[in-house]
């Protein structure tokens, strides 16, 4: 088989190939002096396994565009198998109409892999389970639960912890983690006025002298995971900390959650993280390489990827 990496996350494509003990294929992703994007694949990947790294996070559509030229180009060089291995899925939070005249562009984001030449799809941490069903081809949602609650009990006392899930949106994620942990699950139930802002209303449950786990599956202004540590801080909690998949940290979102209540943020590297993410105080990045690695040599040895979150 084969792995090929575009670039929008090398670092986790390099980590990816060292697990699976595999040299990245030779590639060639550059652009004309008007950024139209080129790729040349340097080897024969003719009846190849060919797996590509690319997440679609910024500059979101560089990416995707890249990711859609890579599976062409595989295509027309007669790879036997594409699977495009997306460690984070943009356009997820659009999976439906809000409102009239408005499109669904996680759907069509799908179509336009799969209409590239992708056979299979590879993703971490969908923000919408439906989402698989809008791909016409195989996809494999995979989970970071196991990876957090590795990290959780390395570093924490389990005994005193509350899951919280951010939102009511996220229960079933939180449940997840908390189940796997044995610790007391709680809800913030919050209201979103408009885009990007959102009001902390209540918290339910019991968070009182425990330390609190936000559980989550992206972290893009900061702002829904800062006003719910407020308020877990005001109903009580001892101490607030958040796990997120994805940390798409955009704007000032890396000095919101520094000046923050939560004492400590840890995010996988499923998105590239940038000098302010590498910096920051109270961040902390976890790799996520092994668990992608393993469900790519699952996939190309036809064995169970399911069986990986038993």
């Amino acid at each position: 088989m084969k792995i090929v990496a575009g670039n929008s996350n090398r670092a986790l494509a390099e980590a990816i190939s060292a697990y699976l003990e595999i040299p990245l294929a030779r590639c060639t992703v550059r652009r004309f002096a008007d950024q139209e994007i080129f790729v040349e694949v340097m080897e024969n990947v003719r009846g190849e396994d060919v797996f590509v790294i690319q997440s679609t996070s910024y500059p979101a559509n560089d990416h995707l565009m890249e990711l859609l030229i890579i599976i062409d180009a595989l295509r027309r060089s007669s790879a036997r198998r594409i699977t495009a291995v997306l460690p984070y899925f943009g356009y997820a939070r659009q999976d439906r109409k809000p409102g009239p005249r408005t499109p669904i562009s996680a759907k069509l984001v799908a179509n336009l892999i799969t209409r590239a030449g992708a056979d299979r799809v590879l993703t971490l941490d969908l923000h919408a389970g439906q989402i698989q069903g809008f791909f016409d081809i195989p996809t494999d949602n995979l989970y970071s639960v196991p990876v957090m609650t590795r990290d959780i009990k390395e570093h924490h006392d389990t005994a005193n912890i509350a899951v919280v899930s951010p939102d009511v949106g996220g229960v079933v994620r939180a449940r997840a983690l908390a189940k796997r942990i044995d610790a007391p699950l709680a809800i913030v139930d919050k209201r979103r006025e408009r885009p990007g802002e959102s009001e902390v209303m209540n918290v339910i449950g019991d968070v009182s002298g425990r330390d609190c786990i936000l559980f989550d599956d992206i972290v893009d202004s900061g702002g829904t995971l800062c006003n719910a540590a407020e308020a877990l801080i005001g109903m009580g909690a001892a101490s607030v900390m958040a796990y997120i998949t994805h940390g798409v940290l955009s704007g000032g979102a890396v000095a919101r959650i520094v000046g923050s209540k939560i004492q400590e943020l840890v995010i996988t590297d499923s998105i590239q993280p940038t000098e302010a993410v590498k910096t920051a105080k109270n961040i902390r990045v976890t790799p996520i390489a092994s668990l992608i690695g393993e469900a790519i040599a699952r996939t190309a040895s036809e064995k169970s990827v399911s069986s990986l979150f038993d």
